[in-house]
């Protein structure tokens, strides 16, 4: 039986590994990304986008209760180096984005938010480290977390899980270039 031999990403031309730091550093950090993404991406559209991926990925905590402890509650997520802020509440069926102030709020990073996302590094140490901070009601915070570590990984869709370990990979990488760090 004869196989189609198809190409590989090895036959695509990589950057070598000295180079690419140095690439990595001609990136502006994420904190002067925040005034062109305010213009390329407005609140609607994030807002939009973090419903639809929050109804996809949290579909079977809201519909088996397990997420009932966010009904009424309101759970802010900052992303402090881009500007953003969005509170969430759980409403009927649905997690949405509100325009009020949060009981309790996560504050990080659009790197340390993206490794936490991804699962590439653990909640305990983002917090210890201090790149996360949790302010407000903790123990509204921590329910979430914990309901969020309990998720299974493989509940994530698929598309959504690589996008989040690229993204994550890709972010470490380039603060570890700004920082003159091996990544």
């Amino acid at each position: 039986m004869m196989r189609a031999i198809m190409p590989t990403a090895n036959f695509l031309p990589q950057p070598s590994k000295r180079l690419a730091p140095q690439l990595l550093r001609l990136l502006p950090p994420p904190r002067r990304l925040q005034p062109v993404l305010r213009i390329v991406v407005p609140q609607r559209w994030q807002r939009a986008w973090l419903e639809a991926a929050m109804a996809r990925v949290l579909a079977t905590p809201i519909h088996d209760g397990s997420l009932d402890f966010m009904r009424g509650r309101k759970l802010g997520i900052e992303v402090t180096d881009l500007g953003l802020r969005w509170v969430l509440t759980l409403r009927g069926d649905r997690l949405g984005v509100v325009d009020e102030d949060p009981e309790a709020s996560v504050r990080g990073s659009a790197t340390d938010l993206l490794l936490l996302a991804s699962r590439m590094e653990d909640a305990d140490t983002l917090f210890f480290q201090r790149a996360l901070v949790l302010t407000g009601d903790t123990e509204l915070g921590l329910t979430a977390r914990n309901l969020l570590e309990r998720l299974p990984w493989e509940s994530v869709p698929l598309a959504l899980r690589i996008a989040l370990n690229r993204g994550a990979r890709f972010a470490r990488s380039a603060r570890a270039a700004h920082r003159g760090q091996a990544a």
